[in-house]
């Protein structure tokens, strides 16, 4: 046995069998083990974010981490954007990072980075990072980056493979029965003291985050919260979320700073359950940081790496809703849109005819305001934000990802045409793998946020000057052409008659299918809000 077979069966004994890969020459003697095997399923992406962000979204639908097959430094580099969402986001992922012989490394080859190493690089998105010394370590590595993945709701775990680590002698790995790290559970007196809190008559918000909103989890949080009259919260950045009819309701705190801050006003104490407390991704000047009210209290049940099944049947149990009903999500199914084709009629859409246990994923962006107040009401499915970290270009990938996890689901990228950009190698993969996907292009011909924060700054109309940095329609990208050069069937919409058209039939369909929905945006009342709100800057 090599280093390479060592490794391999050390992934393979802990149950992973999918791997997105962008390899090179460091890595052909793993592509060589996977080829002499089924054991597990290689799926080849064009651009190494893309097969970050796949992994990403294959874990949070599989709930296993895949591994991915990175090329050196550079390689990794590419991949570091969708690594940072997955990790914001609690995701499990093994990276597999080829790399020069260890002998060859120190003649400084073109692959080896200027200002340091591999590990150095991958350290910034990853819980674990090690590097093999000898054939002998590619095992007990592979086992040891399994179980640092699955800790918790998850963690990445990137190991880094020199090639003569590949072809020297190895023993067989150790045993993976016992790579699952032990659990970690949330002590009695802190079950307690959320139990006095909630019994305590204050206006009170159970804010959850990564594995609390789907599942056992979602549904113990909603007995609690019908039985003690919390408010049930998600966390702005959902990673996975059951939506829809008959899903538990549960309110999402709202992304712009303004927004939030009249969204928590009426609340005196928030729970945070694998929650983070709620800040405000950037800095203004003369503003908050915090999407808090000053006086509101807050304190943290359970992280991601607790046992949160647990610590919320315990909680349930503390004050007595074990027994209790959610509160759930009716469908009230809109009447079919006409007209003018907007990000509302989008959701109206989505709403009437989203396929029961559908999978949902969403970089809609600012579209997403509108659009979501309307796909809320759809048939049960999951809901899967893209960009936890902020890095955009999470959507393409993600759904990717989820379509493989779930082969007999349908997959609906809602996709901002933006951020699509940063990712769009994803649909010849799609393609390839023949995946039910359909990707809404939601084009607008801007990064439209930019515009509402372009808001929080100037005095007046924006100048040519400032638009040429946040507009995209000269020229304006043709999705279709795009989408049909790298094998996926297109249409273009710009009505709501037109797009429901389209999107019904794309339901019907088996495979892939893009939609480019232009649509007529109107973002002023979301920038004139912010510019009521916008304190005296000096």
């Amino acid at each position: 046995m090599n280093g390479a077979q060592s490794l391999f069966k050390a992934l393979t004994d802990a149950g992973l069998d999918t791997c997105f890969a962008n390899p090179g020459t460091s890595e052909m003697q793993l592509v060589y083990e996977m080829g002499k095997t089924d054991a597990v399923r290689p799926v080849l992406c064009l651009q190494e974010n893309v097969v970050t962000g796949a992994a990403d979204g294959y874990a949070r639908m599989a709930e296993k981490p895949a591994f991915t097959l990175l090329h050196v430094g550079s390689g990794f580099a590419n991949g570091i954007a969708n690594l940072h969402n997955a990790g914001r986001a609690n995701i499990p992922i093994v990276n597999i990072v080829g790399a020069n012989a260890s002998y060859h490394q120190p003649n400084f080859p073109e692959h080896e980075m200027i200002g340091g190493k591999i590990s150095d690089l991958a350290g910034v998105v990853s819980h674990w990072v090690r590097e093999a010394r000898s054939a002998s370590d590619m095992g007990t590595l592979g086992v040891e980056a399994v179980r640092n993945a699955t800790t918790g709701c998850g963690r990445i775990s990137t190991m880094i493979a020199p090639t003569n680590c590949h072809w020297d002698p190895a023993p067989a790995p150790p045993e993976a029965v016992s790579s699952k790290p032990p659990e970690l559970m949330v002590p009695a007196d802190s079950i307690e003291k959320a139990a006095t809190l909630l019994r305590n008559g204050h206006r009170t918000g159970l804010l959850l985050g990564a594995g609390a909103l789907k599942g056992k989890n979602l549904e113990q949080a909603g007995k609690i919260a019908t039985c003690t009259g919390a408010s049930l919260l998600a966390e702005t950045f959902p990673p996975r979320m059951e939506r829809g009819e008959g899903s538990v309701t549960i309110d999402i705190v709202p992304y712009f700073l303004e927004m939030a801050a009249a969204f928590f006003a009426e609340y005196e104490q928030i729970i945070l359950v694998a929650a983070l407390p709620p800040v405000s991704t950037f800095a203004y000047q003369n503003a908050p940081t915090n999407k808090l009210p000053e006086s509101c209290y807050h304190w943290q049940l359970a992280s991601p790496d607790h046992n949160l099944e647990a610590a919320l049947e315990q909680l349930a149990g503390a004050v007595g809703a074990l027994d209790a009903e959610p509160q759930r999500q009716s469908r009230v199914a809109p009447s079919s849109p006409s007209g003018t084709l907007t990000a509302g009629t989008i959701g109206q859409t989505v709403a009437i005819s989203l396929p029961e246990g559908s999978i949902m994923v969403d970089e809609s962006a600012t579209a997403g305001l509108e659009l979501s107040a309307h796909s809320v009401m759809s048939r049960r499915h999951d809901y899967l934000y893209a960009v936890q970290g902020g890095a955009i270009g999470g959507g393409l990938p993600l759904a990717l990802g989820a379509a493989i996890a779930c082969p007999d689901r349908k997959v609906v990228c809602l996709q901002a045409d933006g951020s699509g950009m940063y990712t769009n190698q994803t649909l010849w993969s799609i393609a390839h793998e023949n995946c039910d996907v359909t990707i809404v292009v939601i084009k607008n011909n801007a990064y439209a946020v930019l515009n509402v924060e372009l808001a929080r700054v100037r005095e007046g109309e924006p100048t040519p000057g400032m638009l040429s940095m946040l507009e995209l329609d000269e020229p304006s990208i043709d999705w279709v052409k795009m989408s049909e050069s790298m094998g996926i069937p297109a249409i273009a919409a710009a009505s709501a008659e037109a797009f429901q058209e389209a999107f019904e039939r794309a339901m019907e369909h088996k495979g892939p299918m893009l939609i480019e929905a232009t649509i007529s945006q109107d973002l002023q009342p979301v920038v004139d809000l912010i510019r009521q709100m916008r304190p005296e800057a000096g």
